[in-house]
């Protein structure tokens, strides 16, 4: 029988009697059990948290020296890491050496943040009666943090809120994806035990999003959340806290325009990668594809033959490139959406089907419609569909033809319709010659309308997580 995995809690390592299993995506094999709190645990992890903040507040010289620490530990134990985020996410093992790689530069990027935190002078004397006096700001925690965090990036995303968490000197409550938990926990344990953060400024609590998840939503002493997910439940969130900082991550239906004097053939190699990396589940995955008409048939061609070279299967594999969906249930909800796109008069160009392991293999869709679920909603799944346009314009415009609005690319060399690109399209980011897939950790990365509120980033996330607070002192 499997252990029941304990949480950093209140102080303490925390356990319950009611358990939640948690199985591997790729062949349903027990991972572990972890316990299935109630929001009784949130009002005790919160209260907690409330007092750390206030009986002894991290001094920046501490908060970054934590954050060193972590990078360091975390890169003695990268492998480690690694194998864990292979395990639950049924991610490839060599993508998931590099999620925990690029965890190790969010925590360095939230050090330098923690080091460089300041306010600004207020030149009182600048008007009348301001003589004599001293004005200045501070930026002061906003308080406890309830972050909840996703499947599919489950030790990045989690440092994305974590790191300028404690770089701000805020406390955090986190409830981590249920499919997804053992990334976070260790990481948690990993702060605490070898990193020197104080165990009352984290806390991890598991559950379900209708319970814990609600429980911090509705937290009166939770001054921020921090939400990586679907836009369904992120807006809900919203509306459910009128009263709090809520900083949204959502959707996306990433668009790619490839112009016929850009490089369709370096296109072509990166959507390789870009369109099915853990297997399409990610919100900047490469999903809508803009070719001009003249150079449509060489690039769907290429594609397709880099896409017959990707390997299939365990995650566990040194050679898999891709694997399974978090579930069964997304794997044959992304199945039907192909399916009706084939009904509707897309051709599939390769892929559309389960392989012998029940995983859904990578999926090429052509002659594809705006209207059809493939293109107008978030697939989050291993499929890229392929329209074709005349006119650059027109190409423009059905990549703003979206309720999205993340990360968008557009290969070219002019630099004219580059910059008409990154004037009209109305995403959070436009990327040039890239694919809209590609994120750095430092850029202040989110989006538009269903695609959030926010930006991440280390620095952009500390400032949303302090408060300006205005000093003034009389000569």
């Amino acid at each position: 029988m499997a252990y029941v995995r304990a949480l950093p809690l209140a102080g303490e390592r925390f356990t319950s009697e009611s358990t939640i299993t948690v199985r591997s995506p790729f062949n349903g094999a027990v991972i572990g059990l972890i316990p299935e709190c109630v929001p009784a645990d949130v009002d005790r992890a919160v209260a907690v948290a409330k007092r750390a903040l206030a009986e002894h507040p991290l001094p920046l010289w501490k908060r970054a020296e934590v954050l060193d620490k972590a990078a360091e530990r975390l890169t003695a134990r990268l492998e480690e890491f690694a194998k864990i985020i292979s395990a639950e996410a049924a991610k490839p093992l060599k993508t998931a050496r590099v999620e925990a790689s690029r965890a190790v530069g969010t925590f360095k990027f939230a050090a330098a943040e923690a080091r460089k935190l300041s306010g600004d002078v207020v030149p009182l004397d600048a008007m009348s009666g301001g003589e004599g006096k001293l004005g200045f700001t501070l930026r002061v925690p906003i308080g406890v943090i309830g972050a909840i965090s996703p499947f599919n990036f489950p030790l990045n995303l989690v440092v994305h809120k974590l790191a300028p968490a404690i770089a701000a000197g805020c406390p955090v409550v986190l409830k981590p994806a249920t499919q997804t938990p053992f990334s976070a926990i260790t990481l948690a344990e990993l702060l605490i035990d070898e990193a020197g953060l104080p165990a009352d400024y984290l806390h991890v609590v598991t559950g379900g999003g209708r319970t814990v998840g609600n429980a911090i939503v509705e937290h009166d002493d939770i001054a921020l959340i921090t939400f990586t997910g679907s836009p369904e439940v992120g807006w809900g969130i919203r509306a459910a806290a009128p009263r709090k900082r809520v900083g949204l991550e959502l959707g996306n239906n990433a668009p790619l325009i490839i112009e016929p004097d850009g490089d369709w053939q370096t296109a072509a190699t990166k959507v390789r990668v870009a369109g099915f990396s853990h297997a399409g589940q990610s919100c900047i995955s490469t999903q809508r594809i803009f070719v001009h008409s003249s150079i449509a048939d060489r690039f769907t061609e290429a594609l397709v033959e880099g896409v017959k070279t990707l390997k299939v299967g365990d995650p566990s594999d040194e050679d898999t490139d891709v694997s399974a969906l978090i579930s069964t249930g997304e794997r044959d909800r992304v199945k039907s959406w192909i399916d009706e796109a084939v009904a509707g008069g897309a051709t599939v160009a390769i892929g559309g089907d389960f392989n012998e392991d029940g995983v859904l293999q990578p999926t090429i869709l052509t002659n594809v419609q705006q209207d059809m679920k493939v293109c107008a909603k978030e697939v989050f799944g291993p499929v890229v569909g392929i329209a074709v346009y005349d006119d650059f314009d027109d190409a423009l415009r059905m990549a703003n033809e979206t309720e999205y609005g993340l990360q968008a690319g557009v290969f070219t060399t002019d630099i004219g319709k580059a910059m008409k690109a990154f004037t009209t399209l109305d995403y959070g980011g436009v990327l040039i010659n890239e694919v809209p897939t590609w994120r750095a950790d430092q850029q202040p990365y989110g989006g538009v309308r269903d695609s959030g509120n926010t930006r991440e980033g280390p620095a952009y996330s500390v400032k949303e997580m302090t408060e300006i607070r205005f000093v003034s002192i009389n000569a």
